[in-house]
């Protein structure tokens, strides 16, 4: 994955985009478990824009790290659009960062059901200050890296759409 060149390059002007304007991100995984933040510290510097990485697989960990309410897991699921958006307050409100992303989906092969298909993927994203941006994508059963990698890249499409923000 953090081999992908393409993705290398795209995290490197994202990087320097973010450092140039002094703001940090932060990231808030569950089905990428911290490719997300990986691929970002791939690039040198990143540290001044990395602010912190939380990996947030289990319903536990994403109500008591991020304070994702329970109420919600249970009414939509982990993989939904209220978790996915309370992921991303949750992270900023637990950092220091200034945009918020989070990643939330069904990467495969198994934990599937017909509403919430393999490749469904959830993500939250938010600027200090800004409304809580959802995006959701259906990739579908590409097997688990690709459906993981897909899901890294968009990550990094929605924190280029937070430029315009911060």
């Amino acid at each position: 994955m953090i081999a992908d060149p393409a993705l290398v390059t795209r995290a490197g002007v994202l990087i320097a985009a973010y450092r140039e304007r002094q703001r940090r991100i932060v990231t808030a995984e569950s089905c990428t478990g911290g490719l997300v933040a990986a691929l970002l510290t791939e690039v040198a510097g990143s540290s001044a824009v990395v602010e912190r990485g939380f990996v947030t697989y289990s319903n536990e960990a994403k109500a008591e790290i991020l304070g994702v309410d329970f109420c919600l897991i249970s009414t939509h699921g982990a993989v939904s659009e209220p978790v996915a958006r309370a992921m991303a307050e949750g992270a900023l409100a637990q950092s220091r960062a200034d945009v918020a992303l989070a990643v939330t989906g069904i990467a495969g092969p198994g934990g599937a059901t017909a509403a919430k298909p393999v490749g469904l993927v959830h993500f939250g994203l938010v600027a200090a200050g800004r409304a809580t941006r959802h995006l959701e994508r259906r990739y579908g059963d590409l097997g688990r890296s690709e459906v993981r990698r897909r899901a890294v890249a968009d990550a990094l499409g929605l924190l280029e759409t937070a430029l315009e923000e911060v």
